[in-house]
C-alpha cells in the first residue's frame, strides 16, 4: 500500500483516488472530532450557510457529494429537504450519523438518472476528486433545470497577514492536531492537497462552462473558506 510522505509530489489519476479512500477510511471514526476541533466549531455554521444559499423549497430532493458521516445531510434534513449522500469510503459511510438514504459511489459516476435531484451539495471534497471537470459535467447530470448547488471548500484569506497565520496554521498545527486525536499522515496529506484546487475564478470558469452561468462565490471565515453557488440553466 502506497503511502505519501510530506514534500513528494502529490498522487495523480487513479493513484489519487485510491490515497483519498484510504486516508478517509483511515481517519473516519474520529472525523467528526477532528474537524469540530482544527475549525473551533465554525464548520457546522458553514454548512448551514451552504444549505440555506440552496434557496429550494422544503421537500426539495437534494444529493450530497461526498457526504462523509452525513452532516450536511442531516442540515439539509433539519432544512426540510430530503438529502441523499454518496461516498465512496465505505469507513465514512460505516461512520455516518444520518438518517438520509446513503449509497458508496464514485461521485464522478452516480448511479442517477439525468434530472434527478432538485439541488446538490459537497464538502470540503473539491480538491479529492480525479477531475474537477467530470465532476461538474456530473453535477449538470444530474440537477435538474433551474436546481441549485453550493459547493462548500478551504481557501485561502485575501489578506497577506490572514494568508501567512493560515499557512502556517493548516500546515503545521492542523496536522499535529490530526497526529494527536487521529492520524497524522492522514492531516498532513489533507493541508496539502489544497494545492490540486485551481484558483478562484478558474473554478467559477469551470461551473458556468459545465451549465451553471450564474456560479458566484462567497468568502466564509474571514477567507479560510469558500462557498460555490451556482443555478442549472
Amino acid at each position: 500500500m502506497t503511502r505519501h510522505r510530506k514534500g513528494e509530489p502529490l498522487p495523480q489519476g487513479e493513484e489519487k483516488a485510491r490515497t483519498v479512500r484510504r486516508l478517509f477510511d483511515t481517519v473516519s471514526p474520529r472525523y467528526d472530532l477532528v474537524n469540530r476541533v482544527m475549525t473551533f466549531g465554525m464548520d457546522a455554521g458553514w454548512r448551514r450557510r451552504t444549505v440555506r444559499e440552496l434557496g429550494l423549497p422544503p421537500g426539495s430532493r437534494v444529493f450530497d457529494l461526498a457526504c462523509g458521516t452525513g452532516d450536511l445531510c442531516r442540515d439539509l434534513a433539519a432544512a426540510g429537504h430530503r438529502p441523499f449522500g454518496f461516498d465512496f469510503s465505505h469507513g465514512m459511510l460505516l461512520a455516518a450519523r444520518t438518517h438520509a438514504p446513503l449509497v458508496e459511489a464514485d461521485i464522478l459516476r452516480l448511479p442517477v438518472r439525468d434530472a434527478s435531484a432538485d439541488g446538490a451539495t459537497c464538502g470540503f471534497a473539491l480538491r479529492n476528486v480525479v477531475s474537477l471537470r467530470k465532476l461538474f459535467a456530473e453535477l449538470a447530470r444530474a440537477v435538474r433545470l433551474e436546481g441549485r448547488i453550493a459547493l462548500l471548500e478551504t481557501s485561502e484569506p485575501d489578506s497577506s497577514l490572514m494568508r501567512l497565520g493560515h499557512r502556517v496554521y493548516f500546515r503545521k498545527v492542523v496536522p499535529a492536531i490530526g497526529g494527536l486525536l487521529s492520524d497524522r499522515e492522514a492531516y498532513s496529506y489533507l493541508p496539502r492537497s489544497t494545492a490540486y484546487l485551481p484558483a478562484p475564478n478558474d473554478l467559477l470558469s469551470m461551473l458556468r462552462e459545465a451549465g451553471f452561468s450564474d456560479a458566484r462565490r462567497l468568502s466564509l471565515g474571514g477567507g479560510v473558506t469558500q462557498l460555490l453557488v451556482a443555478t442549472r440553466a
